[in-house]
């Protein structure tokens, strides 16, 4: 076996830059949205799926949802930001070419304190497409070793706003 052949091929990053998110609903069977993020297009495939494009460093968040006869087969919520042209990323299904994953939790328990963290932010007057990449780290992080994250303030955010204002 040559060298060659434990390459694998990624596709590259589309010419106008997006990274292109497929959501399929059925409902009671197949359920994927979009919990926030911002898309800058949409293209509609049929009446159960259409694909969302999003741009370079905009944050998303996708939940997956499917059951069969028996129950609930995947729960999960993956927070996203859109990779930009040759940076390197982690591949995620159904969003291609795929992203660098700030979050991800499987199981519905952790799905829904996700969900309870996200409509805090909410609460408090921010979208959470505007929060620190950071703090989405750090809540995957502490709920994965089963412990409660720091919730995300008003203050922490206008700090983060003039960080970001500052760099480059």
């Amino acid at each position: 076996m040559s060298s060659a052949s434990h390459l694998r091929l990624v596709p590259p990053l589309p010419v106008d830059g997006l990274t292109r998110v497929e959501l399929t609903w059925i409902e009671k069977k197949v359920e994927y949205w979009i919990r926030f993020g911002k898309e800058k297009e949409e293209q509609i495939l049929d009446r159960r799926r259409r694909v969302l494009g999003f741009t370079p460093n905009s944050i998303f968040a996708l939940v997956r949802w499917a059951s069969n006869d028996h129950g609930t087969v995947i729960s999960r919520i993956d927070i996203v930001r859109a990779i930009t042209p040759g940076e390197h990323f982690q591949t995620l299904p159904f969003v291609r070419p795929g992203g660098d994953i700030l979050l991800k939790m499987e199981g519905w328990p952790k799905v829904e304190r996700v969900l309870q963290i996200i409509d805090a932010i909410e609460a408090i007057g921010i979208d959470p497409a505007e929060v620190s990449p950071h703090h989405w780290r750090h809540v995957h992080n502490r709920l994965t070793a089963g412990q409660e994250p720091r919730s995300y303030t008003v203050e922490q955010h206008r700090a983060i706003l003039l960080r970001q204002s500052v760099e480059p």
